[in-house]
């Protein structure tokens, strides 16, 4: 449905060139610009449709289906299980949670992201194989324990 809605989008565009075309307005400044803002929106919606249809043909397996499965459920809360590559800490305003963006590897290429609540920069030390218990609460990934292996 998107890749039609893509194409469809896609198209709009040129036909707004082709009037510009048509009524001989396409020499002027202003109809050179419209024209060229025109055909970079088509563009847009073109390559959209093109990665839409690619995405399509590969069967929709992408980096989600592999995320999903990485984390599992435990009695604790969720678990997720990995190698750390790098913790970074982020503060955020006056009354927001300050994150940690964890990213872990399985020991293969994929990677996986884990956004948690607080600074986990001791808790998790880059380079450990490391077993992250967490649960969600109001939103927002809250470390509950840490197991290293």
């Amino acid at each position: 449905m998107l890749l039609v809605i893509s194409l469809i989008l896609a198209g709009i565009p040129l036909l707004g060139v082709v009037w510009i075309v048509v009524f001989g307005s396409v020499t002027t400044v202003d109809g050179l610009f419209m024209s060229l803002i025109l055909l970079a929106m088509s563009g847009i919606f073109a390559l959209n449709a093109l990665l839409e249809l690619r995405t399509g043909k590969s069967g929709g397996t992408g980096a989600r289906s592999s995320v999903r499965s990485a984390t599992a459920v435990s009695p604790g809360g969720l678990v997720q299980r990995g190698k750390v590559l790098s913790v970074q800490f982020f503060e955020s305003l006056v009354g927001q949670p300050n994150r940690s963006i964890v990213t872990l590897s399985n020991g293969s290429d994929s990677t996986h992201l884990l956004v948690l609540e607080g600074d986990t920069r001791n808790a998790l030390p880059v380079g450990r194989k490391v077993e992250i218990t967490f649960r969600k609460d109001e939103g927002q990934n809250v470390l509950v324990d840490v197991s290293y292996s």
